[in-house]
């Protein structure tokens, strides 16, 4: 059975990994799916996003990253997935969340989301803290794949 996983990943973090790590476990087919939004100032290109997950999930032999713009609904039909996983760190995800996988459900009435909760000592992390953290000199070591770790520095400490 397939599922996707999508998002920016803007960058991957530890708390995206252990979604990865625990949906790959489950599934046959895990597809890391790269939103292409050309409305979304990103820091990192989709190619170098594409390339930090791939280093990031060397390991998991079943997980397959790709890129994809429009709806998530059409990407899913083009490689006959029905499952979506979402990852919730706080109730405010939530609200948001179930919104999204409504509208899945009602352009493509087989849609389905599995939501899994947080592991607790992620549950504080998101891509846009780690950017603002890394861009005042704290650091973000510990809450990134070494891979995205890497790119940062390059982005924000220019080492």
């Amino acid at each position: 059975m397939k599922i996707i996983y999508p998002g920016s990943f803007d960058p991957i973090t530890l708390g995206h990994l252990d979604i990865v790590e625990r949906i790959s476990k489950k599934f046959d087919e895990v597809y890391i799916a790269i939103l292409s939004n050309y409305k979304k100032q990103s820091l990192f290109t989709v190619d170098e996003r594409i390339k930090i997950i791939e280093e990031a999930c060397k390991d998991f032999n079943n997980v397959k990253v790709v890129a994809f713009s429009g709806l998530l609904v059409d990407f899913a039909k083009s490689i006959d997935c029905k499952l979506i996983a979402r990852g919730l760190r706080e109730v405010s995800d939530y609200e948001k969340e179930v919104q999204m996988a409504l509208m899945n459900r009602a352009l493509d009435n087989d849609m389905e989301t599995l939501f899994l909760v947080s592991n607790a000592k992620y549950s504080f992390v998101s891509s846009s803290i780690i950017k603002e953290v890394i861009s005042f000199g704290g650091d973000v070591e510990s809450f990134v794949p070494e891979a995205a770790y890497k790119m940062l520095k390059i982005k924000y400490l220019n080492k």
